[in-house]
């Protein structure tokens, strides 16, 4: 069965200098899939006007669908819109629809309105405008021997907007779709390595059109089947019982069944059991408090965080021991269970969880490196607590305290 391919080119000299990051291309990718649309490639190109057109010509020879974002402002540096109406043998015209979308929004804001602005309104008299109702640049959509190539701005409102207002809805009715269906797993204290020694039968018993990915990150590995066909009631199917034999084979380590971030599992779990909890954090700053936070409806069962960088706050506010921290430090298994009781107490929680290490690049010793961690997670009545050795950088030491932490009280609440 073939394939419907598409490429996503993003254009600036912001993204290539990494001044911005391109989310663009995360998105659109995810929201293809789901009609049926595999990207085969994602390309960032700078404000070059040759290496765009090159780019052009070589990603029609391999996808039928090119979707293109950025270079479509009123500055100098924008050649996104006369490059493409010579690409296809165009002329610029004023779209009237394009013009008085324009003249709105200017009005709407109540500031003045210079020609550049109107110019906005300007397209290749050879594309079909998609509108804008969320900004002043028009979209483009050109058809050119049996290929759709489609113009967005780079402000990723507005693409978003015509993708599920005009793009998405509209591809199908080109090509015949075919179905593709994921089902993702996410397991914890295992590495990817070890993954692949235990379902390494399954794997290779797999048919063409399944695929399996290993998706490792933070601690964690993602495992992902995913499956392309026609019959969607056929590949669901066997999807559903390939899915049941791999979790099988991995269930010591499996933390979820579905496709979703350990916070949100964290919550779930609490709001079911009607529970609270609350986080003392010292290395990793509030980063657990603001991953727990960023799940919507927290509300309902996270309380607060206690920073607790120093050891004056650990002391006076969690009541850690003044001779727990002269004799075995704040990296130590007794501090960070002091600080989860701490925590319970000052915070009224069920549940709390706490980390301290040393996160680099400097404050380690022979005794405790850089990367030693403790985290602790428990109630009122029990705490357990385990050391933790990483060997990477701070933001990336950060973000693995972290996932751990949040793995610990998981487990920790489903064991009490």
């Amino acid at each position: 069965m073939d394939k419907i391919l598409a490429t996503i080119i993003t254009i600036g000299d912001e993204l290539l200098i990494g001044q911005t990051i391109d989310t663009n291309s995360a998105w659109m990718a995810k929201e293809l899939n789901e009609i049926g649309v595999w990207v085969l490639r994602r390309v960032a190109v700078g404000d070059n006007w040759d290496e765009i057109w090159k780019t052009l010509d070589e990603e029609s020879q391999h996808a039928q669908i090119i979707l293109i974002t950025g270079g479509l402002g009123p500055t100098a540096d924008d050649i996104t819109k006369p490059l493409l109406c010579e690409y296809f043998g165009g002329k610029l015209v004023v779209d009237e629809g394009a013009l008085q979308n324009v003249k709105n929004i200017f009005k709407r804001l109540n500031r003045p309105m210079i020609e550049r602005n109107l110019k906005q309104a300007e397209v290749p008299d050879v594309c079909t405008v998609i509108p804008n109702r969320r900004g002043t640049a028009p979209g483009m959509w050109f058809e050119k021997n049996g290929k759709i190539y489609v113009s967005m701005p780079g402000v990723p409102h507005e693409m978003k907007g015509m993708m599920i207002d005009y793009i998405l809805p509209k591809l199908p009715e080109y090509y015949k779709m075919p179905f593709i269906l994921h089902r993702t797993l996410l397991t914890a204290g295992v590495g990817e390595s070890f993954l692949a020694e235990m379902i390494q039968d399954l794997e290779s018993s797999l048919p063409a059109y399944m695929k399996l990915a290993y998706l490792p990150n933070f601690g964690m590995v993602r495992l992902r089947l995913t499956v392309t066909g026609l019959d969607k009631q056929a590949l669901e199917n066997e999807l559903e019982e390939t899915f049941l034999k791999l979790q099988g084979l991995v269930k010591e380590y499996m933390v979820t069944n579905t496709d979703e971030t350990l916070e949100t599992i964290v919550g779930r779990l609490l709001h079911s059991k009607k529970m609270t909890m609350g986080t003392a954090e010292s290395c990793t700053g509030g980063f657990v408090a603001h991953l727990i936070t960023s799940v919507p409806g927290s509300s309902k069962y996270y309380k607060g965080s206690i920073i607790s960088y120093s050891n004056e706050i650990k002391k006076e506010i969690l009541n850690v021991q003044q001779d727990v921290l002269d004799t075995v430090g704040a990296v130590s298994e007794e501090t960070v269970i002091q600080m989860v009781k701490g925590a319970v107490k000052t915070l009224n929680v069920d549940y709390a969880v706490a980390t301290s290490g040393i996160m680099g690049p400097d404050g380690g010793t022979p005794e405790k490196p850089v990367g030693t961690v403790w985290i602790a997670a428990g109630n009122k009545d029990q705490v357990t607590a385990e050391k933790f050795s990483f060997r990477f950088d701070r933001s990336r030491n950060i973000d693995l305290t972290a996932t751990y932490a949040l793995n610990m009280i998981r487990k920790f609440i489903l064991e009490h």
